[in-house]
């Protein structure tokens, strides 16, 4: 009888667990398979929400908690945060010993657990890799994860391309589309009535759904650029808007508090969740005139709803976007020149028939791709990788 195969999956943030969900079903469920799970980051922090009990509620085993987040906000307390999950991985990987482990993305989490991994001995499968986000520190987090990983899953052919131009074999690559893609088409969303009731929101006339995380590669811009963005809100007449916190970067929690004294003041037209989760925040896209800010879900998944996306500033900047996506300034008078074009007819009737770029075609779900690849790829000397030069 073959011995399971162990996959152990990494995740650290509510979003990210969202995309991984459905690849984690697909191991769970294969004969040929054992699925680990690594709670880490802000999953386990109370600021944050607790959001490792959506894991544990969706029916996973949660194999090890890594705790990493610190209390403040900084480049230090970042740096310090990586340091204690380097820690906390050492320990973790020597006692489940995976076979291979499963990391998304480009965040400071992911890079404590692939350099631990890479000491460890242990390939990594690594999804939504050769990417670009010129504003954010997560741009070189995430090509360094590229280099210490051994199987690529990636989005896009010109991020299959960017992947070879670091050196990869071409045989390690494997162009799936976009993890986020998949979980829309194949969860079924809520209905509105339904998602009125628990999130205690109407959806009547005109609604805007807010993300804005710090860009990290700035210097103290986070209080100013989230002003602007508060400004021109207030210049829509009759719009209500949801906004979800930042994640646990450097001068999030600037942006908390002000997310919480707006909402404190406009009680009637505004509303903020500490985290949505991945099914509420996708089945807010179906009712929502737009998503504003400069969170990847605004270019990755918002399109499929054939919705506006409103990306201010550098945080996403040169990342392929479908044409929905209106790209300004984080500047009060552009912001509000955007968010207008939101709601022309000209602009809304021509996004109706634009596509999402991240979903390659009906035959592709990329955690499908992955088990396959996952059962049957030959672990024996992967982690002597040659440097592709061609």
């Amino acid at each position: 009888m073959n011995k399971k195969r162990k996959i152990c999956v990494v995740t650290g943030t509510r979003a990210e667990y969202g995309q991984l969900s459905w690849l984690m079903k697909e191991i769970k469920k294969d004969k040929n398979l054992e699925l680990q799970v690594i709670a880490t980051g802000m999953h386990l922090s109370h600021e944050f929400g607790l959001t490792y009990k959506e894991i544990e509620k969706d029916g996973f085993k949660i194999n090890k908690k890594i705790e990493m987040v610190l209390s403040a906000d900084t480049p230090s307390s970042i740096v310090k945060s990586t340091g204690l999950g380097m820690i906390g991985f050492g320990d973790a990987l020597r006692d489940l010993n995976p076979d291979i482990m499963v990391l998304l993305g480009d965040r400071y989490e992911m890079l404590a657990a692939a350099y631990s991994a890479t000491i460890s001995r242990i390939p990594i499968a690594h999804f939504h890799g050769g990417e670009v986000t010129l504003g954010a520190i997560d741009e070189p987090t995430r090509h360094a994860i590229t280099k210490m990983s051994h199987f690529h899953f990636v989005s896009h052919k010109k991020y299959k391309k960017r992947i070879i131009q670091l050196g990869e074999n071409k045989k390690s690559i494997y162009l799936v589309g976009g993890l986020g893609v998949e979980y829309i088409r194949r969860t079924k969303l809520i209905k509105k009535s339904t998602l009125e009731k628990n999130i205690k929101y109407n959806f009547s006339g005109k609604n805007i759904l807010v993300t804005f995380h710090p860009v990290t590669l700035e210097r103290n811009t986070a209080s100013k650029q989230f002003r602007n963005l508060l400004y021109a809100l207030d210049k829509l007449p009759n719009t209500k808007v949801i906004f979800t916190m930042p994640n646990s970067d450097s001068d999030g929690r600037i942006i908390q508090k002000l997310i919480t004294n707006y909402v404190k003041k406009n009680k009637f037209k505004s509303t903020f969740f500490t985290s949505l989760g991945q099914k509420r925040y996708l089945s807010c896209l179906k009712f929502v005139d737009a998503v504003v800010g400069n969170s990847s879900s605004g270019i990755l998944e918002a399109p499929s709803f054939k919705i506006a996306t409103v990306n201010i500033g550098d945080r996403q900047k040169n990342r392929i976007q479908a044409k929905t996506i209106i790209n300004c300034k984080p500047e009060k008078n552009e912001i509000l020149k955007a968010l207008k074009k939101v709601y022309s007819k000209k602009f809304r009737k021509s996004i109706l028939k634009s596509k999402n770029p991240y979903r390659l075609n009906n035959n592709i779900f990329p955690s499908k791709v992955a088990v396959k690849i996952f059962k049957k790829v030959n672990l024996n000397n992967v982690l002597k990788k040659s440097f592709n030069d061609s």
